[in-house]
């Protein structure tokens, strides 16, 4: 493979003029003819049997040309764009052939390239650093989830329904006279108070009694995901089985030691201070490192293809693909369920992926501007360490992940480091 020539057309768009010498044109045409030998019948020889250029003087000369060369455009176009210094984007790829023949081939393909980036002063960006102080109100906040997780439920008797109450209900829903589809249950657990139906819902249960029966009236929002049921004013009709209540237990050092590996009350508090400490430390961390990403992205100028971020976003939506297959779900159950079309879920990691994009290409040119380049040895210890994660052998990972694309990650988690510990804390 040689490249003749690199020429800009346009944003991020280059010809590239390559030559791929006969010798190798004409072992991928061989190796292409020993492929379909197989299913081709030339009348005096058996099937799969014909020699080549007997096939050659039955079909033409190029009968095995255009699919040697779909074989042979990849590798040549990502060697030349290499020697000419580009980074490939994935695009389209434009083809036009000048000659191909047993001298070999000469071709242009037009190709998407990451852009030109420029940055400066990103040593000494300001951020806003995070408090870490820990309060005693965060400290029994915990306490009161500890309380939380080990509460058991009591009947409510002698009182009407309270806000925060557990409501054992049967309802149904009646639209103009009828019941309408999904509005209706039995013995469900409704929490007064939670939110988690329509408004006007949970408050008009709140004051009755259990064993009573009786009728609300609400109107379901105009954002409501049924068509059939926004805006509209519909009934309910309720019976109200039970009144239950969380009851928690006391916190004192006898609940400590049956619930935890400590003795006292001071001891159990004590870590978990530590340890909302440790967690507000890292997460200040991630917080000073965002901080330092978006004004990152103000600092870079670059004139950057949408197809990178359309890309990005594909990237994105096969990640949460992948996070829903790990639960037993597939994407286009999960869509139809949730009403979720393929332009709102563009939608809903476009932005995103922006940010991502931008983010990664400042990073990179810093990474170019301070000499930044993993070692072969770093790229060997993060494939150990992907092998050790995802438990498989460390060939199985080398195949799935390229080494290159490895060593740009690495460069860009070190100009990251760079960067935020450049950062100087805003006073």
């Amino acid at each position: 493979m040689k490249l003749i020539s690199s020429t800009k057309k346009e944003k991020c768009r280059y010809d590239l003029k390559m030559e791929i010498s006969g010798e190798v044109f004409m072992n991928e045409v061989n190796a292409v003819y020993k492929k379909q030998v197989k299913s081709i019948s030339i009348p005096g020889f058996r099937k799969g049997k014909a020699p080549r250029s007997i096939i050659e003087r039955e079909y033409g000369e190029g009968v095995f040309y255009e699919d040697a060369l779909k074989n042979l455009y990849p590798v040549a176009i990502t060697e030349c764009a290499k020697e000419a210094g580009l980074a490939l984007v994935r695009d389209k790829v434009d083809i036009d052939v000048e000659k191909a023949d047993k001298d070999g081939v000469i071709f242009t393909a037009t190709v998407t390239v990451e852009p030109e980036v420029s940055i400066e002063n990103y040593k000494g960006i300001t951020y806003k650093p995070m408090s870490l102080e820990i309060t005693d109100e965060d400290v029994e906040a915990e306490v009161q989830k500890l309380r939380e997780r080990n509460s058991r439920l009591v009947t409510v008797e002698g009182r009407a329904a309270e806000n925060g109450d557990i409501a054992v209900i049967d309802f149904k829903g009646i639209l103009d006279g009828e019941a309408f589809e999904g509005g209706t249950s039995e013995n469900y657990n409704l929490t007064l108070g939670s939110g988690s139906f329509i408004p006007g819902f949970e408050d008009q249960i709140i004051g009755h009694n259990a064993g009573e029966e009786f009728t609300i009236d609400v109107t379901f929002p105009e954002d409501y995901q049924a068509d059939n049921l926004k805006g509209k004013a519909v009934q309910f009709e309720i019976k109200l089985h039970e009144l239950k209540k969380k009851e928690l237990p006391e916190f004192d050092d006898d609940f400590v030691k049956e619930s935890s590996e400590f003795d006292t009350v001071d001891s159990y508090k004590a870590d978990i201070r530590k340890n909302l400490e440790e967690a507000r430390q890292k997460e200040a961390a991630s917080d000073k490192e965002n901080q330092v990403a978006e004004k990152l992205k103000e600092l870079m100028n670059a004139e950057i293809p949408e197809v990178m971020y359309e890309n990005q976003v594909d990237n994105l939506v096969d990640e949460f693909e992948m996070s829903l297959r790990a639960q037993g779900i597939d994407l286009a159950t999960y869509m139809q369920y949730t009403g979720l079309t393929d332009e709102k879920l563009h939608e809903t990691y476009y932005d995103r992926a922006v940010s991502q994009v931008n983010v990664r290409l400042a990073l990179k040119k810093i990474a170019e501007l301070e000499g930044i380049k993993a070692t072969d040895e770093d790229v060997e210890n993060k494939f150990k360490e992907l092998a050790e994660t995802y438990k498989v052998d460390i060939n199985r990972v080398k195949a799935a992940f390229p080494a290159e694309d490895i060593a740009s990650d690495l460069d860009v988690g070190k100009a990251l480091e760079l960067v935020v510990d450049a950062a100087v804390a805003e006073e």
